[in-house]
């Protein structure tokens, strides 16, 4: 499955992030698993309602998170996933585990019927917060290949926010792109520093130039800005779209209406 073909356009696909309430089993958790899913599914309306392009499903909530989440998380992502799909049957869905528990993230996809998943660290080591990220482009291609997920897309994080790239100092975003795609990503995300931080719009020039991929922005949308990333194949958008712009608020059914109204007219 190639991208247009999937979300039926090639520029200004705007997908929505459901940041799944804290799940069992970490430190913050203290929901049940029905409560859990009824409050990703009512996000899930919302976005359907307000005519988004797609929904990412990521367990945001689980902090601090771990390199190796435990199995019960693998299993309740995949509750949520499939409740999610059912709200949205003709919406593409994609899911992301923290941190970079991309073989689990596909394993989830794959039983619930998603689209595709968010992977980090697919090229380059990095130190992230939760510590030291492998790249793993070849095990997790090869594992997608066993079990049987090739139709399952992979977007790739490039120089990933909350990380440092010391170690690839030398390496500017678009040689990582160019090494992205050699390694058969589907597509890549640029962010800022920090979750909701603000993307170069000069990165989404050089890496589109440096790639055939399509190019997402995973971080720093808003409604005021969003005409500066017009040249971008996605959109990811979380933060913006909860009470007063923080993304451990609730989602704002105000706040995604405005935005995809503003995306309308930017469209023509």
């Amino acid at each position: 499955m190639k991208w247009s073909d999937l979300f039926g356009r090639v520029k200004c696909v705007v997908i929505g992030m459901i940041h799944v309430k804290a799940l069992p089993g970490s430190p913050l958790g203290c929901l049940k698993m029905s409560q859990i899913i009824e409050e990703a599914c009512r996000e899930a309306r919302i976005y359907r309602d307000a005519g988004l392009d797609g929904v990412t499903v990521e367990n945001m909530h689980d902090v601090p998170y771990s390199l190796s989440p435990g199995p019960e998380v693998t299993a309740c992502m995949t509750s949520v996933c499939a409740a999610v799909r059912s709200v949205c049957p003709s919406v593409p869905v994609g899911v992301q585990i923290l941190s970079a528990a991309n073989q689990q993230a596909l394993a989830v996809a794959l039983a619930s019927g998603a689209h595709f998943i968010r992977a980090e660290g697919f090229v380059f080591s990095h130190v992230a917060d939760e510590g030291l990220v492998h790249a793993c482009a070849g095990e997790l291609l090869r594992y997608r290949k066993n079990v049987g997920a090739d139709d399952i897309l992979i977007f790739t994080d490039i120089k990933k926010k909350h990380s440092s790239h010391a170690l690839t100092s030398d390496v500017s975003v678009a040689e990582t792109a160019r090494a992205a795609e050699f390694f058969l990503s589907d597509g890549l995300v640029l962010t800022g520093i920090s979750t909701g931080a603000l993307t170069d719009p000069q990165e989404l020039i050089e890496v589109s130039r440096a790639v055939s991929l399509p190019v997402l922005i995973g971080s720093g949308v808003t409604v005021e800005n969003v005409d500066r990333y017009l040249g971008a194949s996605g959109l990811i958008v979380g933060s913006h779209f909860k009470e007063g712009g923080v993304w451990s608020n609730p989602l704002s059914a105000r706040r995604v209406g405005d935005f995809m109204t503003q995306m309308r007219r930017l469209r023509g």
